[in-house]
């Protein structure tokens, strides 16, 4: 059953359990964060985000062509500026699909319906490499570049999906890839696949991150 959410498209994708902070300066956006601000209970100050497959995040013509899948996020942290613009923090939660969205009010609004994830048992060994993995990508990035991550790797196996989904520093489209996985396990294969890409790729370019002479540069946000 689909359900109305204020949507804000990113050209980024937003993976659920982790904090995002936006600059909100545009009209469409302002509108929506003061739609949230409204909402008494703050644990249901919630948007949808989708990543933008082809256009921009501003401008008149915006957003060309969005992905369908993206997460729901809870606003947790605002400020307002002198100029009316925002600075702003939201933490992902949960996936969504969006089915259709709506320019014509005062700011986007989606049909989206839960896009669950499976629950399933992923093999202590899938876990091992998946940690190994991410270890060893983080000292090769060390050596050039900063951390991606720091403190101990998360246990469950979910939660571990996400981060290593959330920490590698990939193009969008790979990234994308990571969202739409169906369950810990695939997330947790298709990651520990790219970041070996990655190493190779380092090291035959060791001075940069694969991501820095792909077509799609990473996003940071």
């Amino acid at each position: 059953m689909s359900t109305s959410l204020p949507m804000f498209p990113l050209n980024a994708v937003v993976f659920p359990g982790v904090s995002v902070p936006l600059r909100v300066f545009e009209d469409r956006y302002r509108a929506l964060v003061h739609h949230l601000l409204r909402v008494e209970d703050p644990t249901q100050r919630l948007f949808g985000s989708v990543a933008i497959r082809e256009g921009y995040e501003v401008g008149e013509h915006g957003s060309q062509s969005l992905f369908r899948v993206g997460c729901r996020v809870q606003l947790t942290e605002v400020e307002a500026l002198p100029d009316g613009s925002f600075d702003v923090v939201a933490v992902g939660l949960d996936r969504i699909e969006l089915e259709r969205l709506d320019t014509t009010g005062p700011f986007p609004l989606g049909q989206v319906v839960d896009r669950p994830e499976q629950s399933a048992p992923v093999a202590e060994a899938l876990l091992q490499q998946a940690r190994s993995t991410f270890t060893a990508y983080r000292a090769a990035l060390a050596e050039i570049s900063v951390d991606p991550y720091s403190g101990s790797l998360p246990r469950d196996p979910s939660y571990l999906s996400w981060t290593l989904a959330a920490c590698a520093p990939l193009p969008l489209q790979e990234r994308q890839s990571l969202l739409e996985a169906e369950d810990a396990t695939e997330r947790l294969q298709l990651v520990t696949d790219l970041l070996r890409t990655e190493l190779r790729a380092m090291n035959v370019l060791p001075s940069l991150p694969a991501t820095e002479v792909a077509r799609t540069r990473w996003n940071p946000n």
